[in-house]
């Protein structure tokens, strides 16, 4: 079976005790997500716990931004969230995630990472298109704004 992963790094000037409630908190995400500005007519429903283990996240939106749900399954204070991601359209596609936390002389390092197997319509597309090459970009954008935001709530 074919498999792929997505991996993102970079370090933003600020404690991991600073970054990790932002993405920790499914609320927290609409100001640094990279997928939260595809489809301003979006819908979005929070459930679970407000953060943390147990907290979850459905959207629906246009063909762009798709549908599907998050829920964080672990949660280790600044160090550790691991996502249970799960899209059911365009496609259905389970895609574990994980954000780690490592400190790097006075800054921290955050790791963004995405697995998944390519089953089904997501076979075939994977003939076509790089998963790295599709997502990468939008990652890099995401940590980019996630920086963005840490700086702004510093100041």
């Amino acid at each position: 079976m074919s498999t792929f992963e997505v991996r993102r790094s970079t370090v933003i000037p600020a404690a991991a005790e600073e970054i990790f409630p932002l993405v920790n908190n499914f609320h927290e995400w609409t100001a640094w997500s990279p997928w939260e500005t595809i489809d301003p007519g979006m819908s979005r429903r929070y459930f679970g716990s407000e953060s943390g283990a147990g907290a979850g996240y459905e959207w629906s939106g246009n063909r762009k931004a798709g549908s599907g749900t998050m829920e964080i399954e672990e949660s280790i204070p600044s160090s550790l969230v691991r996502i249970r991601l799960q899209f059911t359209r365009p496609f259905k596609a389970l895609n574990p995630t994980t954000f780690s936390f490592t400190p790097v002389q006075g800054s921290t390092e955050v790791t963004w990472r995405m697995t998944g197997e390519n089953k089904g319509l997501a076979r075939v597309f994977a003939l076509f298109m790089n998963m790295d090459k599709m997502v990468g970009g939008d990652f890099e954008r995401g940590l980019a704004a996630l920086a963005s935001t840490v700086a702004a709530r510093k100041s």
